[in-house]
């Protein structure tokens, strides 16, 4: 019975693997709503978002809080970035460069990043929800806060917790909380641009 036992819940967690596997190679697009914590050396600032996003590299990244900021816009047409600032007179700032704090907050880039990592790791963590995979990363490049990434996803909905981006001394940096998530949704390419 021990060893049953034991048979199941490694099939269990094999079986989780390879669903949530399966959703991540197969995501094409994503619209959730997620809370945003950056992590420094001097403070925590905290963004609850609306995140759009395609595999194709457009993203929309729409703040509803902290009230000061809301409105506030960041997209990308997956080679143009813009900032729409709602209480500002000229209000969009477009050309900027991709910066890797601003698309690794996104479940796209975790994928590309796992698929090309040299060092992965599964393993299993249970979270107040559920029971959790756990995918890491390595994040290519030097930066020095931005070296390695975990992704906690539902066992049982395959739906995305929380990601966790840890700098080169294994300090936490990043936790984008994903409050709400819909796979593979339709999403019209005008929403990336202003």
């Amino acid at each position: 019975f021990i060893l049953f036992t034991a048979c199941t819940k490694k099939n269990d967690t094999q079986n989780a693997y390879q669903k949530i596997n399966d959703m991540l190679v197969n995501l094409k697009s994503y619209k959730c709503e997620a809370t945003v914590k950056y992590i420094s050396n001097k403070n925590t600032n905290t963004y609850k978002t609306i995140q759009y996003c395609k595999s194709n590299g457009n993203y929309r990244v729409e703040i509803i809080e902290p009230e000061n900021l809301a409105g506030n816009i960041t997209l990308s047409d997956g080679k143009t970035i813009c900032q729409y600032n709602s209480k500002i007179s000229g209000r969009v700032a477009i050309g900027y460069k991709e910066s890797m704090d601003r698309s690794e907050i996104f479940l796209t880039s975790f994928i590309k990043n796992y698929s090309k990592s040299l060092e992965t790791s599964v393993s299993v963590a249970s979270m107040s929800e559920s029971k959790c995979t756990v995918l890491e990363a390595q994040i290519p490049g030097e930066h020095p806060y931005l070296s390695s990434e975990k992704l906690f996803v539902d066992n049982k909905t395959q739906k995305p917790i929380e990601l966790v981006i840890y700098d080169k001394d294994d300090s936490e940096r990043i936790i984008v909380r994903f409050n709400s998530f819909e796979y593979n949704i339709d999403i019209d390419d005008s929403l990336f641009k202003i």
